[in-house]
C-alpha cells in the first residue's frame, strides 16, 4: 500500500509543475458570439442614453451593462426596452 501511495505521489509532482505550466500558456476561451452582445447600430443608438445613465460604471463591458439595464429596466426608455425584448432578454 505504502508504494502505491508513493506511485501516486510521484506522478502528481511529475505531471503537476508541467499541468500547471500549460495551463498558464492557454490563452483565454473567446466568447462563442462576441457580436451578439453589441447589437446593431440603430439597437446601440437606442440604448446608449440609457447605458450612459443608469450603467456608465460597467461599460466598456457588454454583459454588464446588458445585466445593468435588465436591473433597470422599469426605469429605461421604450426604445431600448423594446431592444432588449426583441433580443430575448
Amino acid at each position: 500500500m505504502a508504494s502505491y501511495k508513493a506511485a501516486i505521489l510521484a506522478v502528481f509532482f511529475a505531471v503537476g509543475p508541467a499541468g500547471a505550466a500549460l495551463a498558464q500558456q492557454q490563452a483565454p476561451t473567446p466568447l462563442p458570439f462576441p457580436n451578439m452582445m453589441q447589437g446593431t447600430p440603430e439597437e446601440q443608438r437606442a440604448c446608449a442614453p440609457d447605458s450612459s445613465r443608469f450603467c456608465k460604471q460597467f461599460e466598456p463591458d457588454p454583459l454588464q451593462v446588458l445585466g445593468c439595464l435588465q436591473q433597470n429596466r422599469t426605469r429605461i426608455s421604450k426604445a431600448c426596452e423594446a431592444v432588449l425584448r426583441n433580443r430575448g432578454v
